[in-house]
């Protein structure tokens, strides 16, 4: 749900992020960027539990704006209730890797790398 949402906003050129919990839109990244939109979804979503979902733009400029994670990102989700991180695999920037997957697992957030492909599949199938 969150990464066709997640999609689609990329797709109307809107952000790169959205805020999912159960099968609701909790937040969507404009041009606040994606800690602010994690800090709304904090806010609005108080019981936390909500999973963070980041991806390219279809028309993305691998140039410019790419996709990045790090560990403010997860302190982030942390401090808002976030539990997990679905990224893009391939199209992300994942800065300090080790030290985001090390303070992910003391923090009890699940990263998850998709390929847009295998999801295709599994939306055509």
């Amino acid at each position: 749900f969150g990464w066709d949402m997640a999609k689609e906003l990329g797709r109307l050129d809107i952000g790169q992020s959205v805020v999912v919990n159960d099968s609701a839109v909790i937040a969507v990244e404009a041009i606040e960027g994606t800690d602010n939109c994690i800090r709304r979804a904090g806010e609005l979503c108080r019981r936390g539990g909500f999973t963070v979902v980041k991806v390219a733009k279809p028309q993305q400029d691998m140039r410019f704006d790419v996709p990045t994670i790090g560990l403010g990102t997860l302190q982030t989700m942390h401090e808002a209730g976030g539990r997990v991180l679905a990224i893009e695999s391939g199209m992300t920037i994942f800065l300090d890797q080790q030290e985001v997957i090390d303070l992910a697992d003391k923090l009890g957030i699940a990263i998850v790398s998709v390929k847009a492909e295998e999801m295709m599949l599994r939306m055509a199938g």
